[in-house]
């Protein structure tokens, strides 16, 4: 019981000295300064990040466009092939694609 003691004022003495000391004591550091979000930061060839990305961002919406264009042309061709009443497994596999290629398309053209 003595040990529970001693450290129960060891931890009553710690809480009076913190509490005895200014706040400049406390904390000598400053805080780093976080980055201007609207600030660009270039890249090592010196070209803008946000221009690189966007410029990444468009050329892929443009192959995905692409893609979706492929995609949509074949299920076309499926859908004259195949008789009025008759549905295959891949047309409907391809309407999915498109549909997927679709929502990539908008999420990025939103961000």
């Amino acid at each position: 019981m003595g040990a529970t003691r001693r450290i129960a004022l060891l931890n009553l003495l710690a809480s009076a000295a913190l509490l005895g000391q200014t706040p400049n004591q406390q904390d000598n550091r400053q805080l780093p300064i976080p980055p201007n979000p609207d600030e660009d930061t270039k890249l090592p060839n010196g070209k803008s990040q946000k221009d690189a990305i966007a410029k990444e961002d468009h050329e892929q919406a443009l192959k995905d466009v692409n893609d979706l264009i492929a995609v949509a042309q074949q299920l076309r061709d499926e859908l004259q092939k195949s008789g009025e009443h008759v549905l295959s497994v891949s047309s409907l596999k391809k309407t999915e694609e498109i549909e997927r290629l679709a929502r990539k398309i908008r999420g990025r053209l939103k961000d």
